[in-house]
């Protein structure tokens, strides 16, 4: 019972950012928690059984999975989300029953922790108070995906790249995260794009100066021409 305890404890500092638990009484998180186990998943392993995802309930400790989707005529790929810590997955699955064609992929070795679906929603039937805390959850997925959706419309190719990288600049250290060492197929596969066209956009903002490409590497060396690139194309739609 104490070391069952002292896990619980660890889910609990490890989780702490998460949205769906953060608003939870002591009480209920240990309870919520104790539905789950860990598992441990390689990098460059895929969930692509349908089955799997439909019955178990995953939230991320570490690393990043990507969620996305396969034209099967053409192999195209696009990702919808790329899900690190904190994250939850999935959603749908969880409010609506039914199976979703997508797809996930370990960019690094993560660990996740996953409960049965069937007893994650037994757990919300006997305490309906904490639906509140999944509807932001979903609520903010579904943004996300209207504002990908209008940008792949609406922007360009540079643009879209822009954005990415702005994004996930670390607002304190002013470092690049989550994407800095992905590769430009990945990086495509975000904007909506191809790598080729990636390549030769990331080429420019290098002798811009705006960036530093590595073999595995892309750093920010210029932040604010960065910030005001993105400005200028907005102001010349």
């Amino acid at each position: 019972m104490e070391r069952k305890q002292t896990q619980l404890e660890k889910y609990q500092l490890q989780l702490k950012d998460c949205e769906l638990i953060q608003k939870m009484d002591l009480k209920s998180l240990e309870s919520f928690l104790s539905l789950f186990h860990e598992e441990r998943w390689p990098k460059s392993s895929c969930i692509i059984n349908q089955e799997n995802l439909s019955y178990h309930f995953y939230i991320i400790l570490s690393g990043r999975i990507k969620m996305y989707k396969v034209d099967s005529n053409i192999g195209k790929e696009l990702t919808l989300f790329l899900l690190t810590k904190n994250n939850i997955f999935d959603l749908n699955s969880l409010l609506d029953g039914s199976r979703h064609d997508v797809y996930y992929e370990c960019i690094d070795n993560a660990k996740v922790l996953a409960a049965p679906m069937e007893d994650v929603k037994k757990w919300l039937k006997d305490n309906p108070e904490h639906y509140q805390n999944i509807l932001p959850c979903a609520g903010k997925q579904l943004l996300q995906l209207e504002n990908f959706i209008s940008n792949i419309i609406f922007n360009d190719v540079s643009t879209r790249l822009l954005q990415l990288i702005l994004k996930n600049v670390n607002p304190k250290s002013q470092d690049l995260e989550l994407i800095n060492d992905l590769p430009n197929k990945e990086i495509a596969n975000l904007i909506g794009s191809t790598r080729a066209m990636v390549n030769r956009h990331l080429q420019k903002l290098k002798q811009l100066g705006t960036i530093k490409l590595s073999r595995k590497r892309m750093e920010i060396k210029n932040l604010k021409m960065l910030i005001r690139l993105l400005e200028e194309k907005k102001n010349h739609k």
